[in-house]
């Protein structure tokens, strides 16, 4: 019997201003656990174990985003394991702007990939989940780790990663429902101002620089944005106050994560708790539950493990 582990990050996308274009990882995982056994053993079929989020929901057979992906690359790599026992363990919230389907896709094709010798390239695997996903700022950072400035053009992406500062954490703050990307990406409008899209372009650069360069106070004008959030808060009740209450409580900079509804908050240690704090009271004064969680940035990637 073949057993491999899989560990894949979480992820936080955009920034506020890098629309479809920055994502970081996180230290908050998934794992896939696959056995593979051997062909005369008395055990016949798929088998799924599903763990922590998504146990009652997700579904435990062939239509498993996991499994489905998996079956994208035995059908490219033309072989097909016929006895295999797959453990889903799942920490990443579902539909909260997390990464949640880019590391199920990403997992199920990088352990099939495993199974099969590995066949498909680094680069490969990137195209072919960002395909699938449509953008590539949770595949590329949930691959690589650290921060990821990406370029996707339909066909090709382009990357480059930069390491995430170990002295900045994310705040994340998670209301009580979900949020899926399709009806937060319908609600955007088709064009936009010119002047908005150069505001975010500096914003970006802005971005970029400030965490090179470890200016930390530069955050909360480089993580301002008019492409997407004055849209989205539409569907996230609350919002500009969960903002207001983080800045307030020494966040340096604050925004919707991915396409929401969770919030990031970006601090340093001190006052990550206080920021925590101040956002889930906000969001309760809308009358929504919610938790927070505190991670650090993760700077590997996905991990490998026989």
């Amino acid at each position: 019997m073949k057993t491999i582990k899989i560990k894949i990050p979480a992820t936080t996308a955009n920034f506020g201003s890098g629309f479809d274009v920055l994502g970081a990882a996180l230290k908050l995982y998934n794992e896939i656990e696959i056995n593979v056994r051997s062909p005369k053993s008395e055990v016949r079929g798929l088998k799924i174990e599903i763990v922590g989020e998504g146990k009652d929901t997700l579904p435990g057979n062939e239509k498993n985003v996991v499994v489905r992906s998996m079956n994208a690359v035995f059908s490219i790599c033309k072989k097909f394991p016929q006895v295999y026992h797959l453990r889903l363990t799942n920490r990443i919230p579902l539909a909260r702007g997390l990464g949640s389907s880019a590391a199920a896709r990403l997992g199920g094709i990088v352990a099939a990939n495993e199974l099969c010798g590995k066949k498909l390239s680094d680069d490969e695997i990137i195209q072919i989940v960002s395909k699938l996903e449509g953008h590539p700022d949770n595949v590329v950072p949930s691959f690589f780790g650290g921060l990821c400035i990406c370029n996707f053009n339909g066909k090709n992406v382009n990357y480059a990663k930069l390491k995430m500062p170990s002295d900045l954490k994310a705040v994340l703050c998670i209301p009580n429902f979900e949020l899926f990307t399709d009806k937060a990406r319908n609600i955007l409008p088709k064009t936009i101002p010119y002047k908005d899209a150069v505001f975010n372009s500096s914003r970006v650069a802005l971005f970029i620089s400030a965490i090179v360069q470890k200016k930390y106070e530069l955050l909360s004008i480089a993580m301002e944005d008019k492409l997407h959030q004055p849209y989205r808060k539409k569907l996230i009740p609350g919002m500009d106050d969960v903002f207001n209450s983080a800045k307030k409580s020494g966040a340096y900079g604050v925004c919707i994560s991915g396409s929401g509804p969770t919030i990031l908050a970006v601090s340093g240690q001190r006052s990550a708790v206080k920021i925590g704090n101040a956002m889930q009271k906000a969001f309760f004064g809308h009358r929504i539950i919610s938790k927070y969680i505190i991670c650090d940035f993760d700077n590997e990637g996905i991990e490998i493990s026989e």
